[in-house]
């Protein structure tokens, strides 16, 4: 139900929408980001659930007197290059993505999307024994969602299935937060994830862990071999990726085999680390 502003204690971290005052505008809502002291835009919705959500920069101050739909706590806002990554503290429609951009005639334009807007939209229109870091017991979180995952049966390590909110594979501290995650990826996934753009979306949610990985079940020089799609055009995208979440490192491990030993051994230092 829309508000008023002054019914509302409006927090200046928070993720706000309103109605747009302008009557005149084609886009109805005016958005703020808790970002460079408070990021105003106008958009045509108030959430991308089907589609991209065109937006404009409104360059002014948010409104004292508007008519305020929602204020939503942040989880995390940052800017990434040509994209502002923005989770909120909530279940559902949580996770979103502006990039900015220029459109015909060199315009400049922001278009909001998630994870499944950014699906929706066709692409192109644009094992050694030894124990991890000495560790006498190792315990890993396999995502409930991770179908076919490793089970470390060659390695000494116990696994136990848990929902993760991000990351396939996962070791938590005594506070029961995740102290690192790995998320997996073979070569077909991953240059489908960074064609559909969903992997920036993956890496924004790791970058926020204290430590995290992705590991690739094959070599680099196997995304040369890729079918449908342009070689080089994947490898730009991948550098683009690995230069916009440098904390991330995404780690080519040659095989499924050497995949999981790479994440039993990183999930391992993780741990080590923390109980040193």
């Amino acid at each position: 139900m829309s508000r008023s502003q002054a019914d509302v204690a409006v927090n200046e971290s928070s993720f706000m929408v309103a109605r747009n005052p302008d009557p005149n505008s084609r886009l109805p809502y005016l958005l703020r980001l808790p970002i460079e002291g408070g990021l105003v835009l106008r958009a045509r919705e108030s959430w991308p659930t089907t589609s991209r959500v065109f937006c404009a920069e409104v360059g002014d101050a948010w409104p004292r007197d508007v008519e305020l739909i929602e204020a939503a706590p942040v989880r995390s806002c940052r800017r990434r290059g040509v994209a502002i990554d923005l989770i909120l503290e909530r279940a559902r429609m949580n996770r979103s993505q502006f990039v900015f951009t220029t459109v015909k005639g060199g315009h400049p334009a922001i278009f909001w999307q998630t994870r499944k807007t950014v699906r929706n939209t066709k692409p192109g229109s644009r094992v050694p024994k030894r124990r991890a870091s000495g560790l006498q017991e190792l315990i890993i979180a396999v995502d409930t969602r991770e179908h076919y995952g490793y089970r470390f049966a060659s390695q000494q390590a116990k696994s136990e299935k848990r929902h993760l909110r991000c990351g396939d594979y996962a070791v938590f501290d005594d506070d029961d937060a995740i102290t690192a995650a790995v998320e997996r990826k073979t070569i077909s996934d991953l240059a489908g994830s960074l064609v559909d753009g969903s992997l920036q979306f993956t890496m924004a949610e790791l970058a926020e862990l204290p430590r995290a990985a992705i590991v690739i079940e094959g070599g680099y020089a196997d995304l040369l071999d890729l079918e449908h799609v342009q070689p080089g055009f994947v490898l730009d995208l991948l550098a683009r990726v690995q230069v916009g979440f440098a904390s991330v490192p995404l780690v080519f491990a040659g095989s499924r085999k050497f995949g999981e030993e790479y994440t039993y051994r990183f999930l391992g230092a993780a741990q080590a680390d923390l109980s040193g």
